[in-house]
């Protein structure tokens, strides 16, 4: 192995610094991604939310996301859903300016949220969950298209189910 000089070495000590940041952050992305897959929606089994839950579970997986009978059924399910958004930031309704304030992690935690949603419905199909909330969320073309890319390269390929 060749001798290095000064300038390398510096250079490489400066990039092995860099890479041990990345690898830091990346970790603990990943460990708010593990605390959030541990605390999910666990406010869907508070005296607030759990009757609510129980009644309309059922009713929503027989309608089609967006349709005017799923509508109507959020409109009755109003006070528990609102308890449900005031404390679950992965809901743009958690937020005062929606989408817009939330993190990349709550946006990760939304996103298979809204994936695992559409396995709860007869019909559900997330690319339409998307285009549809594109709209009700005022979500950018662009980051539309990346939790589309998202799926396809994450989740259809690892966790299809028939």
């Amino acid at each position: 192995m060749p001798e290095l000089t000064l300038e390398e070495l510096r250079t490489n000590a400066e990039t092995q610094k860099h890479v041990d940041l990345v690898r830091l952050l990346l970790k603990d992305f990943a460990i708010q991604l593990l605390d959030r897959g541990v605390a999910h929606d666990q406010s869907k089994f508070s005296e607030a939310e759990l009757p609510v839950f129980t009644e309309y579970t059922a009713k929503l997986k027989g309608t089609t996301y967006g349709s005017d009978e799923y509508k109507q059924y959020l409109a009755e399910m109003k006070p528990a859903l609102d308890h449900h958004y005031a404390n679950n930031r992965h809901h743009p309704e958690f937020f005062e300016n929606g989408i817009r304030d939330m993190t990349l992690v709550d946006l990760v935690e939304m996103l298979f949220d809204w994936w695992a949603s559409t396995q709860r419905h007869e019909d559900g199909d997330i690319f339409r969950s998307i285009i549809l909330n594109e709209k009700r969320f005022n979500i950018p073309p662009e980051l539309s298209d990346i939790f589309r890319n998202t799926i396809t390269s994450f989740i259809l390929r690892k966790y299809s189910w028939p």
